[in-house]
């Protein structure tokens, strides 16, 4: 079984998840489980993802999708294309709000 580790802290009314190791069948019912409980307005902090599967992506798309539907902030931190190529293969990397750093996320979204 992968290892999936999840933090969360709150900055500025956001809560920001710090992700580490495999996104994948395996860990996709710990990570969306954690995700259900994250407040409205997220930074998702994946620089920690070694390996990230479609279904994995497709449940961060969700969570941007229900972010955007409800006038709430999002942003992806960290992400990396040798670790998170199905980003780039599907496309959607050009229409995630990615951000190198945290910073950079906060003053863009916050």
């Amino acid at each position: 079984m992968a290892a999936l580790s999840l933090t969360s802290s709150t900055v500025d009314e956001i809560t920001v998840i710090t992700v580490d190791g495999v996104l994948d069948a395996t860990t996709r019912e710990q990570f969306a489980d954690y995700l259900s409980m994250a407040g409205s307005n997220l930074i998702l902090d994946l620089a920690g993802v070694t390996f990230m599967d479609s279904r994995a992506l497709g449940l961060i798309v969700h969570h941007w999708q229900t972010s955007l539907a409800s006038g709430s902030r999002f942003a992806l931190v960290g992400v990396e294309y040798s670790k998170s190529k199905v980003m780039w293969i599907t496309g959607l990397a050009q229409r995630l709000p990615l951000y190198d750093t945290l910073d950079d996320a906060l003053a863009a979204i916050g």
